[in-house]
C-alpha cells in the first residue's frame, strides 16, 4: 500500500489533522515551553492526558456464556419508522468491485446508489439519523487507500469527505479511513482511522484506532489508543452509536502477534474516550459492526470462526451493554455463513445476511427473539451483505 496518494487540504484542516483537535495532549505546557506548535505534532504521538491503554480483561466478561442473565439496562423511548435498508452489493463474481444499494424490507427492487470506479469497493453504508444521507467507505484498486464519502438518499452528490492527511506527511504513511458511523444527533462521524508502516512478515499495519470528526471532515480527535503503545498489535474496525450518544461499541481484531494472537472482540468506549471496556469474550470471536438496539437494551452482533473470510460456522448474538446475557438468536452449530446484522429503527426487527454453503449471500429479516424468518433479496449470482436500516422512504 505503499505510495498512497494523498490530496492537499486546507491549513485549518492539516492543523486539526495533526493536532487532533478536541483532545489533551500530554505535557501541553512542556511543549509550549520548547516552542512546539499543534501542528508540528504527528498524529500517532497525539495523546490524551490518560490513554485508554488496553484494559485488563474483566473475568466476568471473559466467562460470559450463552444464555447468562443479567440486569437489564433502562431502556430509552422508540419513536423511529422503518425505511430503507442499505447495504453493500458485489458487482462481480470475484468480489472485487462492490457498491452501496438500497432496498425496501419487503424485497422490493434493489437499486444501486454509488458507481464506483474501475474495480473500487464501496463499504460500509450508515444512515445519517434523518435518513437523507449514507456515509461510506470507498478503497481505489489503484491505490489501495480507502477513504470516507457520503451520498444522499437518491444516490446524488457523491463526494470525498475530507482526508486527515496530506502528501508526504511523515505520519501518514499507508493511511486508511473507513467504517464511517452518524452520531445519533447527525453532529459527529466515528471511524476506524489506520496508518504507519507494514509489517513484512505479517502484512499488519503499525497504528489502528478509533477517531471521530464533523461530516464535514473538521475537527478530528483522535477517541481511542489501542495501538499506540503496542504498534503492529491489531486493528480497530466498524464504530457503532449507542442511541443516546454516550458510547460506541467497535471491533478489535488481533494481529498474530497480539494478544491473544489472531483474536477478534467487540468494545465499548465512552464517547469522550473514558471507559475503553472489552464487551465479548475473545473465545465467540464477535466482529463486524454491531448494532445498538434503539432502546439502548441490547447489542447486536455476529460471530466469525477462525479461517478464511467467508467460513460457514459463525452466528448472530445479542448481548446487554454491561456485557452480560449473551444470548444466540441462530441455531448453532451452523453450516452456514452470517454476515452483520442491525436493528430496525423502531426495534422491532433485525436484518442480517446469511449465504449457505458454496452459495451467495442475501439479505433475510427476522423478530428480535430470532424467529420469524423472512427473505428480503434474492440475487443468485451477488453477494449482499452488511444491512444498515434507516427511516428514508422509499424512492418514488
Amino acid at each position: 500500500m505503499t505510495g498512497t496518494r494523498l490530496l492537499p487540504l486546507t491549513t485549518t484542516a492539516r492543523t486539526r489533522a495533526r493536532a487532533g483537535a478536541g483532545l489533551l495532549l500530554a505535557g501541553t505546557a512542556l511543549l509550549a515551553g520548547c516552542g512546539v506548535q499543534p501542528g508540528e505534532i504527528p498524529l500517532s504521538e497525539i495523546r490524551a492526558e490518560s490513554p485508554s491503554a488496553t484494559p485488563t480483561p474483566d473475568p466476568a466478561i471473559a466467562n460470559a456464556t450463552p444464555g447468562v442473565i443479567g440486569a437489564a439496562a433502562p431502556a430509552l423511548p422508540v419513536t423511529a419508522h422503518n425505511g430503507l435498508i442499505a447495504g453493500r452489493v458485489f458487482l462481480d463474481p470475484g468480489r472485487l468491485t462492490s457498491a452501496v444499494f438500497t432496498v425496501t424490507a419487503d424485497g422490493g427492487t434493489l437499486q444501486q446508489l454509488t458507481r464506483p470506479s474501475g474495480q473500487d469497493r464501496d463499504d460500509h453504508p450508515d444512515w445519517s439519523p434523518d435518513g437523507s444521507t449514507l456515509a461510506f467507505d470507498r478503497t481505489e484498486t489503484e491505490t489501495g487507500a480507502a477513504r470516507l464519502w457520503t451520498v444522499s438518499a437518491d444516490g446524488e452528490g457523491a463526494h470525498q469527505i475530507g482526508q486527515l492527511c496530506e502528501t508526504g506527511a511523515a505520519d501518514c504513511v499507508n493511511e486508511q479511513e473507513s467504517g464511517p458511523a452518524f452520531s445519533p444527533d447527525g453532529k459527529q462521524l466515528a471511524f476506524s482511522r489506520t496508518w504507519g508502516a507494514i509489517d513484512s512478515s505479517t502484512q499488519q499495519i503499525q497504528y489502528s484506532d478509533l477517531y471521530l470528526m464533523s461530516p464535514d471532515g473538521t475537527n478530528a480527535q483522535r477517541l481511542t489508543f489501542l495501538t499506540n503503545d503496542t504498534p503492529y498489535s491489531g486493528e480497530v474496525r466498524n464504530p457503532s452509536w449507542s442511541p443516546d450518544g454516550k458510547q460506541l461499541v467497535f471491533e478489535y481484531r488481533t494481529s498474530s502477534t497480539g494478544q491473544p494472537a489472531s483474536g477478534r472482540a467487540l468494545y465499548v468506549v465512552n464517547a469522550d474516550g473514558t471507559g475503553l471496556r472489552r464487551l465479548t469474550p475473545w473465545e465467540l470471536r464477535a466482529g463486524e459492526r454491531a448494532s445498538w438496539s434503539p432502546d439502548g437494551t441490547r447489542i447486536l452482533f455476529t460471530t466469525y470462526p477462525a479461517g478464511p473470510d467467508y467460513t460457514p460456522g459463525g452466528g448472530i448474538y445479542t448481548v446487554q451493554p454491561d456485557g452480560s446475557a449473551i444470548d444466540a438468536l441462530t441455531p448453532g452449530p451452523s453450516e452456514v455463513f452470517y454476515g452483520a446484522a442491525a436493528y430496525s429503527p423502531d426495534g422491532t426487527s433485525i436484518v442480517f445476511s446469511q449465504a449457505p454453503a458454496g452459495g451467495t449471500a442475501d439479505l433475510y429479516r427476522m423478530q428480535t427473539n430470532g424467529t420469524g424468518v423472512t427473505r428480503i433479496t434474492e440475487t443468485a449470482d451477488q453477494w449482499v451483505s452488511r444491512p444498515n436500516w434507516g427511516t428514508a422512504a422509499p424512492h418514488s
